[in-house]
């Protein structure tokens, strides 16, 4: 409809440049805020690893454990998740925070936001109430890996894993979530902007734009390795061996009940521990269908994060096979049954939701700027009493979540405010 007063249309004219000039401006606080990185001087006698008799008290003890042992063991209670993007990462974040919850462990939590200062590389410094020599228990939230920075934090004794997916599946969940935050794409012409990008990806892609490591090896990035070495340099094989020495255990979303057995066993948990819900997933009408063609093309494009998943994908089997696999179907079994159970008890009509049809703000999930296709729940009217608490965890999203903890997060907020107000 055409606007019939000139001074309205010049009105509405203002209001869209005065909105677009707002999401600008906190587009690049959120992406680009870091805190003062003052030079601190940390001598070896202020990392955590010898100041933990004063910085963290706990009486679970650490006892080593084979996959295949029988001893009775206790939580190991000091975890560091690398949390990677589009990776069922946010249902790993809710399990180790209802974890951290039960144990009343010390989480090094960021400040003003939900990530370490992301896509800045991490530093201690990033954490909120971080000082030389204080410990921690759970470092869990986005960053961009630094082992060197991170393990300043944790005891030595601290478990490390992360967790990869198939690349081509990353790669199309990552540039339609974010794509309104990736200025390379909006000139690509076409319905199918993906399929148009990965025809001649040169034509598009410039390793220095704004955002730009999200359209390739962003597992790659989120390691803090080089994302546009090519498959066959050298250096991608180092670093991945690299990281073979700083992760206990790597997961695979595909196999993701697997993944959690392993994970129950590697920390000595209980199967009440790794109950979940499928958190921060796509309506499956946004999801893009890419045939063989496409496949292999976003395939040689990602070609270093294909190389880190097959690595790992190797090393997952292996695991699976030590700790055997009639006991793994039999866990999984046995997860799946509990997991079927709790979404009886706590889920109204037992399935996911479109975020324009969840009834309780508290359990809405957070939406990429300018849409609103991730799913989440409603909780059951009538809940037995014994299960409420832990139903309303379970269900939480992230940003729900972390605010309950007390992470202030003050820019997202903002963020997801304008989001609100313009969509």
């Amino acid at each position: 409809m055409f606007c019939i007063k000139t001074s309205k249309c010049k009105a509405v004219v203002r209001g869209l440049i005065l909105l677009a000039l707002l999401s600008n401006v906190v587009l690049v606080l959120y992406c680009l805020t870091n805190p003062g990185q003052g030079n601190i001087s940390e001598r070896q006698e202020d990392t955590c690893p010898l100041s933990i008799a004063k910085s963290v008290k706990t009486s679970s003890a650490v006892l080593s454990q084979s996959f295949k042992s029988k001893v009775e063991c206790s939580p190991k209670v000091n975890i560091m998740f690398m949390k990677t993007h589009k990776t069922a990462s946010s249902t790993i974040l809710n399990i180790l925070f209802r974890f951290g919850e039960k144990h009343k462990l010390k989480f090094a939590f960021p400040d003003g936001r939900n990530d370490f200062f992301y896509p800045s590389p991490f530093q201690c410094s990033q954490v909120k109430d971080y000082r030389p020599g204080k410990c921690f228990n759970i470092v869990c939230n986005h960053m961009r890996f630094d082992h060197q920075e991170v393990a300043k934090l944790l005891p030595p004794d601290a478990v490390f894993f992360t967790i990869l997916r198939d690349p081509v599946d990353l790669f199309e969940s990552s540039f339609h979530y974010y794509h309104m935050a990736i200025p390379l794409t909006w000139n690509i012409d076409g319905e199918d902007k993906l399929a148009e990008f990965l025809k001649s990806p040169l034509v598009y892609y410039n390793p220095n734009a704004f955002n730009s490591f999200y359209l390739k090896n962003l597992l790659f990035f989120d390691f803090g390795f080089d994302n546009n070495l090519e498959s066959d340099d050298p250096r991608v094989m180092q670093n991945i061996h690299h990281l073979s020495k700083q992760f206990h255990l790597v997961l695979i979303a595909e196999y993701f009940e697997e993944s959690l057995i392993l994970l129950k066993d590697l920390l000595c948990l209980k199967m009440d521990d790794i109950l979940y819900f499928k958190l921060n997933a796509r309506k499956s009408s946004s999801v893009s269908q890419l045939g063989p063609e496409m496949r292999a093309k976003a395939l040689h494009w990602n070609g270093a994060d294909w190389r880190l998943y097959q690595h790992f994908n190797a090393t997952f089997w292996a695991k699976v096979d030590a700790y055997g696999r009639e006991r793994m179907n039999q866990e999984v079994e046995e997860l799946r049954k509990r997991n079927d159970k709790m979404t009886d008890i706590c889920i109204e009509g037992g399935c996911a939701v479109e975020a324009k049809n969840i009834n309780n703000r508290q359990f809405l999930p957070w939406q990429p700027f300018g849409e609103k296709f991730i799913m989440g729940y409603n909780i059951n009217k009538d809940i037995n009493p014994k299960f409420k608490k832990l139903c309303e965890k379970m269900l939480t999203p992230e940003i729900q979540y972390l605010a309950d903890l007390g992470v202030s997060l003050w820019l997202t907020k903002l963020w997801g405010w304008l989001n609100d107000k313009i969509y």
